[in-house]
């Protein structure tokens, strides 16, 4: 199956992070390309979520610039990187416990709702009209996603595997054009990081959409991922196919004793 790869649309120019006297992150250049599924994996400590945290504004490199569809910023502000159309979803589910599956997803619409918050309250006319719009769009990430069963289901009651699901869902909502996975197969058991990655398969095929993933099952890495970049101790180790970095002699080294 060959699939159309565009040009870059997401440069890491040069990042550098730290925190105290601590490096997170030294001198990390990569691209990612439109359409492609880019891995960024790596032993633990190694600055992977960092770097997720630079792309999308939760953190401010001391060095280094990223560009965003042709736009440099030594700083993505996280709300600005939302509109501009980038949606993360996170290690530890941060899911609203209480709320249903639909509420929740609803939640993701939030910055694509145009009317004002006292016309949403009201439901007044083009509110109510959006309302029913966005309510379309959720229930077809639902379908989607293949949670029918669970849509009224507060999220807490939700085995682990479907919470997940659910955490993907809310991230689709935003109808991203670029999707950062931070291990979105964490604590999964073989079944669930089967349907895990069914699904990222089909929003990469089906809404192309973007993919940028951080995981540690190096198999699933290597079936799914276009272009892998590896990260060990805040340096930039690797970068190319999964073929090319599984012989990759440095990155070999850096995985052995690491239980991988």
């Amino acid at each position: 199956m060959s699939k159309h790869i565009g040009e870059v649309i997401l440069n890491v120019q040069n990042i550098s992070l730290s925190f105290g006297g601590v490096k997170a992150l030294s001198d990390i250049s990569f691209n990612v390309r439109e359409h492609e599924i880019r891995a960024i994996i790596g032993p633990n400590g190694a600055g992977k979520s960092s770097m997720l945290n630079c792309i999308n504004g939760v953190y401010t490199p001391q060095q280094g610039q990223i560009t965003f569809r042709g736009q440099t910023f030594s700083h993505m502000d996280s709300h600005q990187v939302a509109v501009m159309g980038v949606a993360r979803t996170f290690q530890n589910l941060a899911l609203f416990k209480g709320m249903s599956v639909l509420d929740n997803i609803m939640t993701g619409r939030n910055l694509r709702m145009k009317s004002n918050l006292f016309l949403q309250a009201l439901r007044l006319g083009p509110a109510e009209r959006e309302e029913i719009e966005h309510r379309k769009r959720v229930e077809e990430i639902i379908d989607f996603l293949e949670i029918q069963a669970y849509r009224k289901t507060p999220v807490g009651q939700l085995p682990y595997g479907l919470q997940k699901r659910v955490d993907l869902g809310r991230a689709l909502a935003l109808e991203p054009q670029v999707l950062l996975l931070d291990e979105p197969m964490a604590g999964m058991n073989v079944e669930e990081k089967q349907d895990m990655c069914r699904f990222i398969l089909d929003v990469n095929d089906e809404f192309g959409t973007t993919v940028v993933l951080i995981e540690h099952d190096m198999g699933v890495v290597m079936d799914i991922s276009d272009r892998v970049v590896v990260l060990d101790y805040g340096k930039k180790i690797g970068d190319g196919t999964p073929d090319e970095v599984r012989n990759n002699p440095e990155v070999i080294s850096a995985y052995l004793g690491t239980g991988h």
